[in-house]
């Protein structure tokens, strides 16, 4: 199972060697989550409306190890844009992907833009 987990790193944009598409903007429903699949990642992406900002992590749950986060509810903590595993309740930060109840569980995001009506998520893979 852990080597699921290695496979998610988080990318910084300025590290992003490619920007793969993902969809089109109407492919994704407002303030909630959908998953993509990149290689042999699912990525859950979320078009967060209400902040008018797109988020990418990744969609495998750290704690019960379930592909779920993409059917996580999105909020604000904060002023930081969250998402909550719908198994446990854990919220998750889109921003830098730390756990935000302290424990040290921690999930991969992504870079994303928009280019016209496309959506794509940056990797470095």
């Amino acid at each position: 199972m852990q080597n699921i987990l290695e496979q998610y790193k988080s990318v910084a944009e300025a590290e992003v060697k490619t920007w793969f598409e993902v969809g089109t903007v109407s492919d994704f429903p407002e303030n909630t989550g959908a998953c993509i699949k990149y290689k042999t990642k699912q990525i859950a992406v979320y078009n967060f409306a209400r902040k008018d900002k797109w988020y990418a992590c990744q969609n495998l749950c750290p704690h019960k190890m379930e592909m779920v986060l993409s059917l996580g509810m999105i909020g604000d903590k904060d002023g930081v844009a969250k998402v909550a595993c719908p198994m446990h309740k854990k919220n998750f930060s889109l921003e830098d992907g730390s756990n935000l109840g302290g424990d040290d569980l921690k999930i991969a995001v992504y870079p994303v833009k928009i280019e016209g009506e496309n959506v794509y998520i940056g990797f470095v893979d």
